[in-house]
């Protein structure tokens, strides 16, 4: 029912894949843990738990255009990974323009004290909260966090 879905949202990335929890009742999102990927692929049965234990009604995935908003290598291979979704759990899944969100969680997390190795301290959780928070207003016909 829409206005009350559970949403799991993802950054996806060739080595890791950031994952966020929301909903529309609160139009707000948490980081989950990042899943590892091997050239884009996670482990599936990690995928299997989060939706066993979240039961989502949808997917939204970060979709990595272009600034000029072209599609990208990226962005192919994140659509690939919705639709790899969609096919194994049968859950809807919406790609979300995500140009930014990785500039902008890094910004965050700088202000918030982190020292900058973001592969030892990925923000891909953050991320994907900022993505799945920016479908969340579009959904809710909110303006656009600047």
């Amino acid at each position: 029912m829409s206005g009350q879905r559970l949403i799991l949202g993802f950054d996806f990335g060739t080595r890791r894949i950031g994952v966020a929890v929301g909903n529309e009742l609160t139009a707000s999102a948490r980081a989950l843990d990042p899943l590892p990927a091997r050239d884009g692929i996670p482990d599936w049965s990690r995928v299997a738990r989060l939706v066993d234990e979240w039961r989502p009604d949808l997917f939204v995935v970060g979709l990595p255009l272009n600034m000029d908003g072209s599609e990208s290598v990226m962005s192919t291979r994140a659509r690939k990974f919705g639709k790899r979704l969609f096919g194994r759990y049968g859950i809807p899944c919406e790609m979300a323009d995500e140009r930014g969100s990785t500039r902008e969680a890094k910004a965050i997390a700088r202000d918030a004290g982190h020292r900058g190795n973001y592969r030892e301290d990925s923000v891909d959780g953050l991320a994907a909260v900022l993505i799945l928070e920016a479908w969340l207003a579009r959904a809710e016909g909110l303006p656009p966090r600047s």
